[in-house]
């Protein structure tokens, strides 16, 4: 069986009890009785050589086969649903996974970054705004980098080497997570969640470019989202004001 560890009001549990119901790529023994907190599946096409299965709630077609691709998309439809931050565990530079309900009660500034872009210099204004907010609220705010290389191929590095580029050109000490992407079929359940949460202009659901910034309130709920071109030095009121909220109950 595949292990999934989210739960969701708005999921409910299915069965698949015969194997003959999956198309022949699935049929398998791991396959033949399954149990997901997940919505239900139905088939598009009646013809027996059809391999396309569809979601009934998002419409999500599955057209490559396999474990962990059906893993993946089912994450990704589950987390859609989250209703905040701590319901997400986004992989940390070592590809371990990190409980965001590790953050309850605190403030975050997540960032979608890269060492190659114009807007690269903003890791100074970030490591700065950091480091203020700390020295006055202590541990309470919490900036999360997210390198990527879907913008112009800006961040080709490996995950240490991006580590150490922010270590060394700017002194990052808040925690840069493991390189994804944040745009198309394989973008990270977070930056789904995010995008939907608060889309951009005119309501599209994407991130246009390196270093947009979403602030994330002690409730765990989306605050605000800043283009690219929004420097981090405007955002200390915004975070501030965050900060000054009362602590959600845990």
């Amino acid at each position: 069986m595949i292990p999934i560890h989210f739960q969701s009001k708005a999921i409910r549990s299915i069965r698949f009890l015969n194997k003959s119901h999956f198309p022949s790529h699935f049929q398998s023994s791991s396959f033949s009785s399954l149990s997901y907190n997940f919505v239900a599946f139905s088939r598009r096409s009646t013809s027996s050589s059809s391999n396309i299965w569809t979601s009934r709630k998002t419409d999500l077609t599955f057209k490559k086969h396999s474990q962990n691709y059906v893993q993946q998309h089912i994450r990704n439809i589950t987390m859609s649903s989250a209703a905040t931050i701590y319901e997400f565990e986004p992989l940390n530079k070592k590809g371990e996974p990190t409980p965001l309900s590790e953050y309850k009660g605190k403030v975050l500034l997540i960032v979608n970054t890269a060492s190659k872009c114009g807007f690269t210099p903003q890791y100074e204004g970030l490591e700065k705004l950091y480091k203020d907010m700390k020295e006055k609220h202590g541990d309470d705010f919490v900036i999360l980098g997210f390198p990527c290389n879907q913008f112009g191929g800006q961040d080709p590095g490996s995950d240490e080497e991006i580590q150490s580029f922010c270590q060394i050109n700017y002194g990052v000490s808040f925690p840069i997570m493991k390189k994804i992407d944040v745009n198309g079929d394989n973008a990270a359940p977070l930056f789904q969640w995010l995008k939907a949460e608060k889309p951009g202009l005119l309501g599209l659901q994407r991130v246009k470019w390196n270093f947009e910034k979403w602030l994330v309130g002690r409730d765990g709920k989306v605050k605000q989202r800043w283009a690219s071109t929004t420097k981090p030095e405007a955002l200390e009121k915004a975070v501030t004001e965050a900060l000054n909220d009362a602590k959600s109950e845990l």
